[in-house]
């Protein structure tokens, strides 16, 4: 498989593949993050044997000084990814309701937590429905998983992790917000607004459009010009660790497996009135 191949599948690929005698695990982890919740969509209609994850429940912790969307109890994660029936080395293929960003943190969880054969569903659930593929509103009753989570299989950044790679040279630290968000103008979720010092503005529209990815020289030219290179160490961060993981999938496929979450992201970065909060435009680099 090419590296793309290994991340993403695209919805007539993944049909051929369920039509096989031992298919892939599908979980729908549709989400917003206001809104009706995503099991609504899911019983109005899924991809037939997918099983519902909640993104907010089961793969993150509770919310709290840590951020809104922290990394989950590893036991609590293996007990849900088994109920879900995700097995040990079986492929699992994750979906959401198209933007691509509950899929990119539920791709990134796994992956994180040692299961590597996950892909995301390439433009989520519209896709699938786009080609005039099946739906169905029955809940599969999975056999329970076996998977083991092993935490730590990605890389991660905390608060100083995050703070010492954004003043590093080389180094970036990506904020994938909104401009007004990272300039300080407005935040309409967290108490503060502004930045990590030093980081540097690349808003997710700029790499993603509509849960769909360019190809990888394009995502390479783009994060180059944000300053990421062959030689810099990089991570991201949005609002609470959502749409950077969607940031670090882009940085895999344009060929930087080592690119870096800061997790809690800036609920977190706020959480300690302690933190120094930079505004104004995008660092120089």
């Amino acid at each position: 498989m090419s590296g793309t191949e290994e991340l993403l599948v695209e919805a007539d690929r993944l049909a051929a593949e369920l039509d096989r005698a031992d298919p892939p695990t599908l979980l729908d982890v549709r989400w917003r993050l206001a809104g009706p919740p995503g099991r609504d969509d899911y019983a109005a209609g899924h991809l037939p044997g997918a099983v519902f994850v909640d993104l907010d429940t089961e793969l993150c912790g509770r919310p709290g000084a840590a951020g809104r969307h922290p990394l989950p109890d590893p036991a609590a994660l293996q007990s849900a990814l088994r109920a879900a029936g995700v097995r040990a080395g079986h492929p699992v293929v994750v979906y959401d309701g198209g933007d691509g960003m509950a899929a990119a943190r539920a791709w990134w969880t796994l992956r994180w937590a040692g299961h590597r054969p996950v892909r995301v569903l390439h433009g989520g659930f519209p896709a699938w429905v786009a080609a005039g593929l099946p739906t169905s509103t029955e809940p599969p009753t999975p056999a329970p998983g076996d998977v083991t989570v092993a935490p730590g299989a990605l890389p991660v950044l905390d608060a100083g992790e995050a703070a010492r790679l954004a003043a590093a040279d080389p180094g970036v630290l990506l904020d994938v917000r909104a401009a007004p968000r990272y300039r300080g103008e407005t935040e309409p979720i967290d108490p503060v607004a502004g930045h990590v010092p030093g980081a540097v503005n690349l808003p997710a529209p700029e790499y993603v459009g509509d849960g769909r990815f360019p190809a990888a020289e394009a995502l390479r030219e783009r994060f180059a010009a944000a300053g990421v290179t062959d030689a810099a160490p990089v991570g991201a961060y949005c609002g609470s660790g959502v749409t950077a993981a969607q940031a670090v999938l882009a940085l895999h496929l344009a060929g930087r497996p080592d690119a870096a979450l800061y997790v809690g992201s800036w609920s977190n970065w706020v959480a300690d009135p302690a933190r120094p909060v930079a505004t104004g435009g995008t660092p120089g680099r």
